[in-house]
């Protein structure tokens, strides 16, 4: 009777005691993986918003360069209407003298006044067809430089943000923390199943947290990092030539460059243009990388939300 009742001491004893051991590697997996999903909620949140605040900038620099293109054909236009302007006065002054013999003074003058007239209404028609080319060619120019520098700020927002937004180390070694709890754990549940130590309740909830938690095992959280590192770089490199741009789109409709050598006026609205589409292009490749980003970290929130209810 008395090695009956020792050998259920013991026994009663062991399974308390591997009770514990798997009780103890549960509440070791659960203070291990607790908290990486509001971690990585907060990243997706600052993702969105990057993508949102690139996107901006992207459409932005598309602006700009369709202004750019605008206001190149209006200047064309202005070009012509000066040449035909300068044409047409030439022409008034070039008319060739001879010697005439006038039979009626007082026809010849009205001859000779309407045809003055058609000459100077000729000019001043387009000269006000030059002065609104020209103030529209002017508003083109503002709109452009204000859209280069609404892209330049978001880019170097974007750029801000993607540079902080990333997996630090603290993470990273918790999630590393987390799937040794979990082999800890699956190696604990194990032995309790063998020596059939643990309840069938017990065993079951082991189970569904390692199912879930190993998860970790299959996501690539260096790949956030990276869309990170794409999306400031090209956010960096927009906001460079938006700054550039907007530089020189400014300088191309300054007074001075307006009324000075055409052909410099030219080449600084076409360094603008062009300026304007390397931003929508890099704006355009950030937006994409903020994205990608996005889709890496609800990867990652998915596991940490399946592995944290696993634990509750």
């Amino acid at each position: 009777m008395r090695v009956a009742l020792l050998v259920l001491m013991m026994f009663g004893a062991g399974l308390a005691h591997a009770e514990s051991d798997l009780g103890a590697a549960i509440e070791n997996t659960r203070v291990a993986c607790g908290g990486i999903s509001d971690e990585l909620s907060d990243m997706k949140t600052k993702a969105g918003i990057n993508t949102a605040v690139t996107s901006v900038g992207t459409v932005a620099g598309g602006v700009a360069l369709g202004t750019g293109i605008a206001k190149a054909n209006v200047d064309k236009e202005i070009a012509e209407l000066e040449s035909e302007i300068e044409r047409l006065r030439i022409a008034n002054a070039d008319v060739p003298v001879e010697t005439i013999t006038i039979a009626d003074t007082i026809a010849f003058n009205r001859e000779l006044k309407d045809f003055a007239m058609t000459y100077s209404a000729q000019i001043e028609s387009m000269e006000q067809d030059l002065a609104t080319a020209d103030e529209k060619s002017r508003k083109l120019g503002n709109w452009r430089t204000g859209m280069l520098a609404t892209s330049t700020a978001t880019n170097i927002a974007g750029a801000v943000v993607a540079g902080v937004n990333k997996v630090k180390g603290d993470l990273k070694s918790q999630i590393d923390e987390c799937l040794q709890s979990v082999k800890t754990l699956s190696a604990v549940r194990m032995q309790a199943r063998i020596e059939n130590s643990a309840t069938v309740d017990d065993l079951a909830r082991a189970e569904k947290i390692v199912s879930a938690c190993d998860a970790w095992s299959t996501v690539d959280i260096s790949v956030i990092n990276k869309k990170s590192a794409g999306a400031a770089t090209s956010a960096g490199v927009g906001a460079g030539l938006g700054i550039a741009g907007t530089i020189t789109s400014a300088s191309a409709n300054s007074q001075s460059v307006r009324d000075g050598d055409d052909k410099r006026e030219k080449n600084l609205n076409t360094a603008a243009n062009v300026l304007a589409g390397g931003t929508t292009i890099a704006s355009g490749v950030a937006t994409v990388f903020n994205a990608t980003q996005i889709g890496a970290i609800k990867r990652a929130a998915s596991v940490a939300d399946e592995c944290e209810g696993a634990l509750r």
